[in-house]
């Protein structure tokens, strides 16, 4: 080990910051650099707000990315996520125009999204099929049974729904917040607990880590597959909930592409794809990226939106080399 040597003459080891952290502190240090950034180019940039605003108008992505990450932390993936918020959103738009109340509407849903879920994992773990296979036909199927709803955009005019979309908590200095940003929040909390205290979140890291090392330590394979895609399916539909309280209405074109930014946003937080290692601090901070990418897209004003998709297809491919660079490392 080497050594450095300080004003007094000792000898001490330089501070050596694990790898598995450096993924989500790169990410961390992306954002900040960003922001500073932005505050320099942009007037009314470097503010509180825009912060908060990031969380306001992604807070249904950060549901679905938490779900993805016990996923991918599985060493799983899910294409469906994307398709499931926008069913959720056509069910929920539907039940509440035909007169049903908010609360079995929104249960309903999330139920629905549970089962798909759940429904997926046991394909993908008794039948042996790849998760990719399994999840794009979920997709498929998804987006067609919104079809099958509706193809229209049908607006959702419930008191429930409107009240609670047009609510903002006011919290210090003219900051303020969505409700959506707090339920987003206790997610990442529980989810957090889940995977950092609980015997299903220690499967979680263990059966990505290696599934034929998970089997011989007599860990329950088959209930965590399961429960992982289960738990992805109800972060679906809870993000397909939320989405409805933004955009006020149910559309099978809803969420569009959704399961990518979902794996980036994994992906830029320091989860390793291969599953076993990672954060949902990480998870945060990548929703966070992609968000500030938007932002600054929309104050440069000149920029196609779609260079949002170049910029984050940039970042992918420096945080999947960064982690082959740890990987190898390790090895």
């Amino acid at each position: 080990m080497s050594v450095e040597s300080t004003a007094g003459g000792r000898l001490k080891a330089p501070v050596r910051i694990p790898q598995k952290f450096v993924p989500v502190l790169v990410t961390a240090a992306l954002f900040v650099a960003m922001f500073a950034a932005g505050g320099v180019r942009y007037e009314g940039f470097a503010t509180g707000q825009i912060v908060l605003n990031v969380f306001i108008d992604n807070a249904f992505l950060l549901v679905v990315a938490v779900g993805m990450t016990f996923v991918i932390l599985a060493g799983g993936i899910d294409l469906s996520v994307g398709s499931v918020v926008a069913l959720s959103t056509m069910i929920a738009a539907t039940l509440l125009k035909d007169g049903w109340p908010s609360p079995p509407v929104i249960g309903l849903v999330l139920l629905i999204g549970t089962l798909l879920g759940t429904g997926m994992g046991a394909i993908i773990h008794y039948f042996e099929i790849q998760p990719f296979i399994v999840t794009l036909g979920g997709m498929f199927l998804a987006r067609g049974l919104s079809y099958t709803i509706g193809t229209e955009s049908i607006p959702i005019e419930q008191p429930t729904f409107t009240a609670f979309a047009q609510t903002r908590i006011d919290l210090f200095a003219d900051l303020w917040i969505s409700p959506s940003v707090l339920i987003a929040a206790v997610v990442v909390a529980v989810a957090a607990y889940v995977l950092h205290y609980t015997r299903l979140g220690r499967n979680v890291y263990a059966v990505g880590g290696g599934e034929q090392s998970a089997l011989l330590m007599g860990l329950p394979l088959a209930r965590t597959k399961i429960a992982v895609y289960g738990i992805s399916g109800f972060c679906s539909a809870l993000g397909g909930v939320l989405m409805s309280f933004y955009m006020l209405s149910g559309y099978g074109m809803h969420a569009v592409g959704m399961e990518l930014d979902a794996i980036a946003a994994v992906v830029i937080g320091g989860t390793l794809l291969t599953g076993g290692s990672g954060y949902l601090l990480g998870t945060v901070l990548g929703v966070l990226v992609l968000g500030l990418i938007q932002t600054v897209i929309s104050f440069e004003g000149t920029l196609s939106p779609w260079w949002t998709r170049i910029v984050i297809g940039l970042l992918l491919f420096v945080f999947i080399l960064l982690q082959r660079l740890i990987t190898a490392r390790r090895r």
